[in-house]
């Protein structure tokens, strides 16, 4: 297993290539969104490797790069893992990126794409937007999310027909069972810490505040995808998100919730190489 140690972290990646030799296509990195890992990317890695050279990784905490037993001094604000990936790519001596991001993981990647803006050529946010900030709601989001992710056991993965009732709030149309069942896994195995800190950082008075301003800030040619029928992060938030700045493009992908590249794979994969290979 590849290994990256950041910041006191080991970190996961593995490539998605065509060739052994690497190099000679430009790089294709993914982040993949809360609660989940790069594996849920891998099938639009693969379909993609026929031009890039595609770079999975799993961010602190989660998926296959869990957090050391001694404690560590990081928090977990969406800058902390932007930087994360800045000092992942300078370890694999990548100077240069194209990037697709999802969910948690797009709010790290325009984080990073107003960081680092010089490292990528063009970026696809999937599953994005804005939010308005209300008090109560995120409260009792706060109490929900922390009962969700405290009772978390692994005997839920021998439950008949658990991967798709976890699954159901998330989608619009079906997946593969393997795919469901591979994100329930990557959410029970999550880090408690990281699973916790990531909620109360991505839906906070603070994201609420600043994101609008990342995203007015985009100087990178950028794709926003929705799903019309997502109910976790509405495709009206990404509206509103792309309406902010003219280097973004906005796609809304019909009949599809969060998870576009797997329920509608063939149309997600068509608008997304047209516009990386624009």
């Amino acid at each position: 297993m590849a290994v990256v140690n950041i910041r006191g972290v080991d970190h996961y990646y593995e490539w998605i290539a065509q060739s052994e030799e690497l190099g000679k296509k430009p790089v294709l990195a993914f982040i993949h969104g809360w609660g989940g890992s790069a594996r849920y990317w891998r099938t639009t890695a693969e379909a993609l490797s026929d031009r890039f050279d595609c770079l999975l990784y799993d961010m602190r905490g989660f998926g296959r790069s869990p957090l050391p037993t001694s404690s560590l001094s990081l928090s977990y604000e969406l800058e902390e893992y932007a930087e994360d990936f800045a000092i992942l790519l300078d370890s694999l001596g990548i100077e240069q990126i194209y990037l697709n991001a999802h969910s948690m993981g797009a709010s790290v990647a325009t984080f990073f794409l107003n960081l680092y803006p010089e490292k990528v050529r063009r970026a696809v946010l999937t599953c994005s937007g804005i939010f308005e900030y209300d008090e109560k709601a995120f409260a009792a989001f706060y109490k929900f999310g922390a009962y969700v992710v405290k009772w978390r056991y692994r005997w839920f993965l021998k439950v008949p027909f658990a991967d798709r009732a976890f699954m159901a709030r998330f989608l619009h149309r079906s997946i593969p069972k393997r795919e469901r069942y591979a994100f329930l896994e990557d959410y029970l195995l999550a880090d408690f810490d990281a699973a916790l800190g990531t909620i109360f950082t991505c839906v906070s008075k603070k994201a609420v505040d600043v994101m609008p301003q990342e995203f007015a800030r985009l100087q990178v040619p950028t794709l926003l995808v929705s799903g019309e029928k997502d109910i976790i992060i509405p495709a009206e938030m990404g509206l509103q998100a792309a309406a902010l700045n003219e280097k973004i493009e906005y796609l809304e992908i019909p009949k599809t919730a969060h998870f576009p590249m797997l329920e509608a794979p063939e149309t997600y994969l068509q608008n997304v190489r047209d516009f990386l290979l624009s």
